[in-house]
């Protein structure tokens, strides 16, 4: 079974995270994605207490926790020229992990690493054999802490010019050798150079986190991200892949307030998760 969820970038700037998530469930949602931020509901310095106060909240709205994200890892990066950066991002990620915990999900996802990114704080283009032994390094460093707290780092496929191929992805992932390294996979991500059914395919079980998006081939910069059922993802084989793997859990809606009526957006998304998981 595939369930709802959306992730809390959602929110609309200035509005009580807690009425954002009472609106969540108003429109069917079943779960939400935190995400850890340098302020705010859970942050690197968010207690123990303090993050199990906001999963007491978030179950009393009746929702579930479908994992933890973070936009962090753009501003420290795993592939970072300073070591002192790239020890930095692996503190973030537990952090993650011990939140992820705590609230009682078992997957974060993790970007891993650039080569270039405008909006990354990473400004020197890293060489990709570079980036990736980089990032290989920063993994295997919070692998034990990732199986202690039995939380999975879920790699997803994001514009970082890196780890691009479904076959590249999986062979990194297996690289490791552990269950507690895995995909979040991204559906419209990937449309800038592939076909997210045929990762599906391929990825298979690493798949444990998955985000729903939408994207306009013709546009191909960040403008083309649009609505569910917008865009030129084929969902009829996306469903399709997604039940010859087998995937049961979440599928995370990824979006940002509109402009006007912010929280119009939740309820958009919900009607068209529903048409799309109806496709099963």
């Amino acid at each position: 079974m595939i369930k709802k969820s959306i992730n809390l970038w959602v929110a609309p700037p200035g509005m009580d995270i807690y009425d954002v998530l009472s609106i969540i469930k108003d429109a069917g949602f079943d779960a939400v994605e935190p995400n850890l931020d340098e302020q705010g509901y859970l942050n690197p310095e968010s207690t123990e207490k303090e993050i199990e106060a906001f999963r007491n909240r978030v179950e009393k709205i009746g929702l579930e926790i479908a994992s933890v994200s973070s936009g962090l890892l753009w501003k420290y990066t795993l592939s970072h020229p300073d070591a002192q950066v790239r020890k930095k991002a692996e503190t973030l990620i537990k952090k993650q992990i011990e939140c992820a915990r705590i609230l009682g999900t078992d997957g974060i996802l993790v970007i891993p690493g650039v080569v270039q990114a405008d909006w990354s704080d990473q400004k020197e283009i890293v060489s990709y054999d570079v980036a990736l032994e980089r990032v290989k390094e920063s993994i295997k460093n919070v692998i034990d802490f990732a199986e202690k707290n039995q939380v999975c780092l879920c790699l997803e496929p994001v514009w970082n010019k890196l780890l691009i191929s479904p076959v590249e992805m999986k062979n990194f992932v297996e690289s490791f050798g552990s269950d507690y390294v895995g995909v979040y996979f991204d559906t419209g991500n990937v449309m800038l150079y592939g076909y997210p059914e045929m990762w599906i395919r391929i990825l298979g079980k690493h798949i444990r986190k998955i985000h729903f998006k939408d994207f306009r081939v013709q546009i191909g910069n960040l403008n083309g991200f649009c609505m569910l059922l917008e865009g030129d993802v084929n969902w009829k084989e996306v469903m399709k892949a997604l039940k010859e793997i087998g995937f049961k859990g979440y599928a995370t809606a990824e979006f940002w307030a509109y402009k006007y009526c912010p929280e119009t957006v939740i309820y958009h998304a919900s009607t068209s998760l529903n048409r799309i998981l109806k496709l099963l």
